[in-house]
């Protein structure tokens, strides 16, 4: 089975800065001018045009947000239609609404695992449906879930709190965080990783700093458990204008391989 990675860099839908858009070239970059080898925490050495197809970046003619759902959703959808896994690099969290989206229309309602600070559920976030702060609720609202587990969440507002209690949210906070939620995980499983989730400390490179968030080792030890297999990835809201020396390149370079060899 093919695993493909595209960058989506659309970041209109943010609620604070700009700069996402900016990701899915500097992830790559670190392939060739990053100080890390191409291999997995478990032995598996990764390769664009071995072990992965690199398609590049969608191109963005409007900023206007439905329009780009609509293009971002059709353009995964022709990406996975032979099979292939798909990695993509965001962008904000707003495009996992179409991203997930053509992904259940290809599966039938997904398992989801949400590791992120925020929730994201927020019914309609600043009048914008399409806003990053509401991707999962639209795809709730929709039946396109079976099942959403949110890890690392250390923000929910009352009404996010509400929205999860209406659809069924398994929701582990960061301050109760255990490693006990993967055993009860269903597959097959679909990955969307907000970099936020980590502790500012060890992600500078992000727009909405949540003090209080896990390391980049108690991450890594969460994709490495997992046993089930993915049929799909995200890696979102990484903003190369507020990194500091690429250190948070690194991490979602580092990521990207780390979710390639899972899918593999």
């Amino acid at each position: 089975m093919k695993i493909k990675v595209l960058g989506i860099p659309f970041d209109a839908n943010s609620s604070f800065l700009r700069g996402p858009y900016l990701a899915p070239s500097r992830i790559r970059l670190m392939a060739t001018e990053g100080s890390a080898n191409n291999y997995s925490e478990e032995g598996k050495e990764i390769l664009a045009g071995r072990d992965y197809q690199d398609l590049g970046d969608l191109s963005f003619a409007s900023q206007n947000s439905q329009k780009a759902y609509q293009q971002i959703k059709a353009a995964i959808s022709k990406a996975i239609a032979d099979g292939s896994k798909l990695l993509s690099l965001g962008g904000d969290h707003s495009i996992a609404y179409p991203v997930i989206e053509a992904h259940a229309l290809k599966h039938g309602p997904l398992h989801v695992l949400q590791l992120d600070a925020h929730g994201d559920l927020y019914e309609n976030f600043e009048d914008n449906s399409y806003s990053h702060a509401s991707p999962f609720a639209r795809l709730l609202e929709k039946g396109l879930l079976q099942s959403l587990t949110q890890v690392g969440i250390r923000s929910l507002t009352q009404h996010q709190r509400e929205q999860a209690a209406k659809y069924k949210v398994n929701i582990i906070e960061m301050k109760d965080f255990t490693m006990g939620f993967i055993s009860v995980l269903k597959g097959p499983l679909y990955i969307s990783l907000d970099i936020d989730v980590l502790d500012p400390a060890f992600a500078p490179g992000i727009s909405h700093y949540e003090p209080g968030g896990m390391s980049s080792r108690q991450l890594l030890d969460i994709l490495l458990a997992i046993k089930l297999p993915i049929i799909g990835a995200d890696i979102v809201e990484y903003n190369p204008i507020r990194d500091y020396h690429d250190m948070t390149a690194m991490l979602a370079f580092k990521l990207m391989k780390e979710l390639i060899a899972k899918m593999a």
